[in-house]
């Protein structure tokens, strides 16, 4: 349960004609009876430019490099155009009916809900929570690869680059899945703003050090790698590049995607101004600040590269030298990705923890929180449904992470999974029934256009990936591959 739900489940308690010791109800309580948001532009985008620039930044190089010089920028910039345009519908959509006063939906399925409902509820809620779940594997699959990058770049230099240094990534998944279950005890977003904070910062900084070995690199070239057109037929087969080419939209798509958390996030927002113009202006901000450095990293990792650009930059050994730079930026990379995590499946956490409360009101094991002393610091609250199930979920995302390591792969199916439903479909449909849009409107065709290119965009990435994962698996011994 979130601490707004927490609140709301006890206000009961309070009297607010008198205020909470000695204040003003309203400087302590929000319109809903919660506790009061304190979020602010700079926090909501601290949150998505966490969410945002992750992982997938890493799989941009290779991305453009299957698609080329002219596809890949253009496709870019209209993933970039087309998820800050439903950002600004989606963000619409957290108040219904009057935009300062109307109700809140405090979740991506409330918001459905109230503009939608019926089976486009239920649905919704299974797309988004197993697009979470996905990315959670995804995040641990990373994570993993960033912590052996670091032990190997040290093998190589170590001998001289003789030692081919193959390992396996359990032992290091196994280790990012511990610290995982520590940080999920945190119980709920807004008390994470501060670990976004830091994951921010640790984006820019392996962001900024690939981007610069890049230039360095195309510095050392003497010339511009990379061709109009992407990889070339003969490198690898015709069948190939439309795989790898459709897969490479998926990379994208990915490396943009934070739609399904943009509700959960603007919930933490105060007022005023409206929740909408702050979450507006938060998305304009992170999305333009994300564009810069993926069209940065992506643009150098291919100019330094080519046809030869690795499916993760800074592990797939594009760049060998200086090893300690390269220690640092993947140090970030799991740093940033712990962080990460947390605000991607702290939705998923609060979602189910809601559900049990509300079906099983009455059970201690659920609802009651236990005071925990720490030495030096306030007490903790524990909960041992959350501390159970939670942990539960960091071991099963773990596990599947150790069944199945294809990065790039991964990326790319769960980009264009959640791409199409969650950042188009969804925003569009809600927005036509918010502001009544005429059916076979000029606006309204524009939007249906809209929504089914990109769904066909998602079926083609998607399939795209699919048949990179059933290439990996032809090799692959579940537990057994080093890398």
């Amino acid at each position: 349960m979130t601490m707004g739900e927490v609140a709301a489940n006890t206000n009961q308690v309070y009297d607010l004609s008198i205020g909470v010791y000695g204040q003003d109800p309203s400087l302590c309580f929000d319109d809903d009876g919660r506790l009061k948001r304190t979020g602010t532009v700079w926090t909501a985008s601290a949150h998505i430019i966490t969410a945002v620039i992750g992982s997938g930044v890493l799989s941009l190089a290779w991305a453009i490099a299957q698609l080329g010089w002219i596809a890949g920028p253009s496709v870019m910039f209209l993933f970039s155009f087309v998820i800050y345009y439903t950002s600004t519908l989606l963000a619409d959509c957290y108040r219904s009916g009057d935009p300062l006063f109307g109700k809140r939906n405090y979740t991506y399925m409330d918001a459905v809900r109230s503009n939608l409902g019926g089976f486009k509820v239920k649905l919704c809620g299974l797309i988004q929570y197993l697009n979470l779940f996905g990315v959670a594997i995804g995040y641990t699959i990373a994570a993993s690869i960033s912590m052996m990058a670091v032990k190997r770049s040290n093998c190589f230099h170590e001998s001289g680059g003789k030692n081919p240094c193959h390992m396996s990534g359990n032992p290091y998944m196994i280790a990012f899945g511990i610290a995982e279950v520590l940080f999920s005890q945190i119980p709920d977003f807004d008390q994470i703003s501060w670990l976004s904070i830091v994951a921010a910062i640790m984006s820019f900084t392996y962001s900024s050090i690939g981007l610069t070995l890049g230039v360095a690199q195309v510095v050392s070239n003497k010339t511009v790698k990379g061709s109009f057109t992407g990889i070339t037929v003969g490198t690898v087969t015709e069948t190939d590049k439309i795989w790898r080419s459709f897969q490479a939209l998926g990379d994208i798509a990915f490396a943009y995607s934070f739609s399904n958390i943009l509700i959960e996030i603007q919930d933490t927002v105060k007022s005023p101004p409206s929740e909408s113009k702050t979450m507006k202006k938060a998305s304009l901000i992170s999305i333009g600040v994300t564009t810069v450095f993926y069209m940065a990293c992506g643009c150098m990792g291919y100019a330094a590269f080519g046809d030869m650009a690795p499916g993760n930059l800074l592990t797939g050994f594009g760049f060998y030298n200086p090893y300690w730079l390269l220690d640092i930026a993947n140090i970030a990379i799991v740093i940033h990705l712990v962080g990460a995590y947390q605000v991607y499946c702290q939705p998923l956490f609060a979602f189910i923890e809601k559900w049990a409360s509300g079906t099983w009101p009455d059970s201690d094991f659920i609802t009651k929180e236990i005071k925990v002393k720490i030495p030096g610091l306030r007490p903790f609250n524990l909960n041992l449904f959350r501390l159970v199930w939670r942990t539960c979920f960091v071991i099963t995302t773990t596990v599947i992470s150790m069944l199945m390591p294809f990065f790039n792969d991964v990326v790319g199916l769960l980009g264009a999974l959640g791409f199409w439903p969650l950042t188009v479909y969804f925003p569009i449909e809600m927005y036509i029934a918010q502001k009544k849009v005429p059916k076979w409107s000029t606006k309204w065709v524009c939007l249906q256009m809209l929504s089914m290119a990109c769904l066909v965009i998602s079926i083609a990435a998607a399939a795209g990936s699919i048949a990179g994962i059933v290439l990996d698996l032809k090799v692959y011994k579940p537990f057994k591959t080093k890398y």
